[in-house]
């Protein structure tokens, strides 16, 4: 199963060390270093998965799901916050629609097993998201 993902994350490193993982598993990977950046290239690269951090500059990862979900052409792709998430954090994420997230530090595993899920989402395009956000590394709603 391969993709394109769109990784956004303000750490180089981090979006290098997700980059690598990820096309190692034969994904294709697009990288942003902010939520605003995200915005303005998720129509011209038309990923099937993006992955935010939550802490960033200009625009932070909640806020830019939230705008993805109010726009028709991104509402149902599918998102995961990759970040060292507070619960507070995860709640928001839940509520604006993220469908999944992985902690940090994460083990490249749990990652690369999170976008195949979100990608499995994103084919079937089924509605109702249930799987237990929240549970365990790596957790996906779905």
């Amino acid at each position: 199963m391969s993709g394109r993902v769109l990784v956004v994350d303000d750490s180089e490193v981090i979006r290098r060390l997700i980059r690598v993982n990820l096309e190692l598993e034969g994904f294709e990977v697009v990288t942003a270093a902010d939520g605003a950046e995200c915005l303005e290239v998720v129509h011209r690269i038309a990923p099937d998965v993006v992955t935010l951090d939550v802490m960033m500059p200009r625009l932070d990862g909640l806020r830019t799901a939230a705008r993805l979900r109010a726009r028709p052409e991104t509402a149902r792709l599918p998102i995961a916050i990759v970040s060292a998430c507070t619960p507070a954090d995860l709640a928001r994420g839940e509520s604006v629609g993220v469908d999944g997230y992985l902690a940090k530090p994460f083990d490249p595993g749990d990652l690369v097993e999170l976008v195949r899920r979100l990608l499995t989402l994103r084919m079937r395009d089924g509605d109702g998201f249930a799987y237990g956000f929240g549970e365990g590394a790596g957790g996906v709603r779905g």
